[in-house]
């Protein structure tokens, strides 16, 4: 829709960066992605902009509410869509408002006042993404089919691992499940999608594509400037003593501390596995982003002190294992009544310690930072 107004534009008018910010994931009514975009737009004319903008709201936005989306990937509630805009006249940034909009719900009356605005609940996302400060940053580069494209997308498969393997892209691929992340799942006018560190990068790559002789055919492209893969949704790392574990249906885990209930949800990969084998008294470390239920969603996990494995010890004749005679009377072999005096044996339990891990690119939240792009992310905070 962006790329659409834009290229509608009267004349005389410059267009500077494009954003793509992605805001809190719970919120009820959010977008597909939970994203919003806005553009920056350099006029003498600004009556002469903005009556533009009221009639193209009225002609081709406002239409559009009350449309429910459905996607067959998708198991949450619909909501009928609420589209809205705003204008600022200078440019606002509000690190703080950004923040809790990455946290938390907003309200539609908690925003800050716009120049001008039009239509319901977008005005949210519209707002939040102009007083995003961008401070850390990343870029997309987004093209889109042609009107009359339907059915199964057509990327060239050897300038998608071109893309893949470019030195500035990242989130291109899930070599967990050998395949491509560029082009979105479901029905969506976006042909694909192209995650760089550099603007330069996302030009570069996003031209790579389009020419390739079996991409189909675009109808545009641009590249956005985001928050994507900047950890911006998260605060320090929480540290804890595992108090109790519970295994949920679906095969997710539920870690209770103290203070704090963590879910390690069984899409998660590595993250979901090693929360299985924990163990009461077990010391950890992760970051996530809290539910509306109050639990925290684990995004990165480290363990930083694992309770060792406590056995007793083989008998030295028959190798099997002793058992205790009671209490402060020993051990002894059931199999040749050998005795000895009571104790255990420790041993390491054999999961990785002190290194970070975080769930495969599939997923990811779109604001995760790869660890792999720093050697430990306790640089990132």
């Amino acid at each position: 829709m962006l790329f659409q107004l834009i290229q509608h534009l009267p004349p005389k008018i410059t267009v500077g960066t494009a954003r793509l910010v992605r805001l809190w994931p719970f919120a009820v009514q959010r977008t597909r992605g939970n994203a919003a975009v806005a553009v920056e737009l350099k006029t003498d004319d600004e009556d002469g902009l903005l009556t533009f903008l009221d009639a193209y709201w009225d002609d081709v936005i406002a239409p559009l509410r009350g449309h429910i989306e459905t996607s067959e990937h998708s198991s949450r509630k619909q909501y009928p869509s609420d589209p809205g805009m705003v204008w600022f006249s200078e440019t606002v940034k509000d690190f703080d408002f950004y923040r809790k909009g990455l946290r938390k719900e907003i309200l539609i009356d908690e925003l800050p006042e716009a120049d001008k605005s039009w239509g319901g609940l977008g005005r949210i996302g519209a707002t939040l993404a102009l007083h995003w400060p961008a401070v850390s940053k990343t870029y997309e580069a987004i093209a889109w089919r042609m009107p009359d494209a339907t059915g199964q997308r057509k990327l060239d498969e050897e300038a998608t691992q071109i893309v893949d393997e470019l030195e500035g892209t990242f989130l291109c691929r899930d070599d967990r499940l050998q395949s491509s992340l560029l082009a979105p799942r479901g029905n969506s006018p976006v042909l694909f999608g192209i995650r760089t560190w550099q603007r330069d990068d996302s030009e570069h790559a996003a031209k790579i594509l389009i020419d390739a002789p079996m991409t189909e055919p675009v109808s545009g492209w641009m590249v956005f400037e985001t928050n994507q893969a900047t950890n911006d949704h998260l605060d320090e790392p929480i540290e804890f003593t595992v108090e109790k574990i519970e295994t949920i249906k679906g095969g997710h885990t539920i870690i209770n501390s103290s203070h704090d209930r963590f879910v390690a949800f069984r899409e998660s990969g590595q993250i979901a596995l090693q929360c299985q084998k924990l163990q009461l008294g077990d010391e950890i470390e992760c970051l996530g982003l809290t539910a509306p239920d109050r639990t925290i969603h684990i995004e990165f996990l480290r363990m930083k002190n694992l309770k060792p494995n406590r056995n007793r010890p083989l008998c030295p004749v028959c190798n099997k294992s002793m058992t205790s005679m009671g209490k402060n009377q020993g051990i002894r072999c059931k199999k040749c009544g050998r005795v000895s005096d009571d104790h255990w044996e420790e041993s390491e339990r054999g999961l990785p310690q002190n290194v970070w891990i975080q769930p495969p690119p599939s997923s990811r939240r779109h604001l995760a930072k790869p660890l792999s792009k720093e050697q430990t992310l306790q640089n990132n905070m």
